[in-house]
């Protein structure tokens, strides 16, 4: 006679079916795989392993490890993703928004610390991801994601508006920065394409099959995007004001030349937490004194 499967087994099933397939974290990708299938919370898993899984939550959780197993993101099989502190809806037309891009965050939040009102932009929005999580800290800040994908967009503000974030934040169809302001923004982010176009066929399947190519392909040299930014981002912003943009690990050096060519000053290079370049900012250093640096 077939045992039931419980949650626990499901989930040590789920396991090392992602482990053999060499499924960077097994672990962790089978338990959200189940609390999405059998709509169950880790907490769950972990009190009342035991619990009987109904057909219905088993034949979705099997679903699930099928489709992970062909290299689907667990992003795009639940449609969401956490970033920072907050969740997001993801779609197959927006970047799903990684651990690194926090670092972003991280200088953002340390140049503006909370109870100052300012006015930030993030230019190429995507999900919203960036521009989302800093409002979502700062609660007297305001900002403005620019976006040339209407699809984008749409995810964008489903985003803001499930996060109740839709009265500070707003979304304008435009490519990068055409149509704004001089000197309009305290702060302007960006976390724009830059693997060059060569290098996409080498990424991992999750990224280079799953992920727009609009939101990957940098040109070339990967650098297109911050040649147009730099000096557009040095337009924008106002005199006193400060840039965040993300960038490959290896372009630090010319991603910043870029932007003191476009006459900024103290600018910085800024490590993520797996101690690999980052962020180019004339914000401060979050890491300063700490190991990293």
């Amino acid at each position: 006679m077939t045992e039931t499967p419980t949650l626990l087994t499901a989930w040590k099933s789920a396991q090392g079916r992602l482990k053999a397939a060499r499924i960077d974290s097994p672990s962790i990708d089978a338990r959200l795989l189940l609390e999405a299938a059998a709509e169950v919370s880790r907490t769950d898993i972990l009190t009342d392993p035991y619990r009987p899984l109904e057909p219905d939550a088993l034949a979705r959780m099997e679903d699930y490890v099928e489709r992970r197993l062909k290299r689907e993101p667990v992003s795009r099989i639940l449609g969401r993703k956490g970033f920072w502190k907050i969740m997001l809806s993801v779609t197959p037309d927006v970047l799903s928004p990684r651990p690194d891009t926090e670092a972003v965050l991280d200088v953002c939040l340390k140049a503006f610390p909370e109870g100052r009102a300012f006015e930030m932009a993030d230019l190429g929005v995507g999900s919203g991801a960036i521009l989302l999580a800093v409002l979502a800290e700062r609660p007297a800040a305001r900002g403005l994601g620019t976006e040339v994908s209407e699809e984008a967009l749409a995810v964008a503000r489903e985003n803001a508006a499930n996060l109740d974030l839709n009265t500070r934040a707003v979304f304008l169809r435009t490519d990068w920065t055409a149509g704004l302001s001089d000197a309009a923004f305290d702060l302007v982010v960006s976390n724009p394409p830059y693997i060059p176009s060569k290098d996409i066929e080498t990424l991992d399947p999750e990224v280079r099959d799953h992920d727009p190519r609009l939101a990957l392909d940098g040109g070339e040299d990967g650098l297109d995007a911050y040649r147009l930014l730099a000096p557009e981002i040095r337009r924008i912003l106002k005199a006193d004001g400060i840039f965040a943009v993300e960038i490959g690990w290896d372009q630090a050096a010319a991603v910043k030349a870029l932007f003191e060519t476009a006459g900024f000053e103290d600018v910085k290079v800024v490590k993520d937490l797996a101690g690999r370049d980052r962020v180019i900012t004339n914000g401060p250093d979050p890491h300063e004194g700490t190991a990293l640096n």
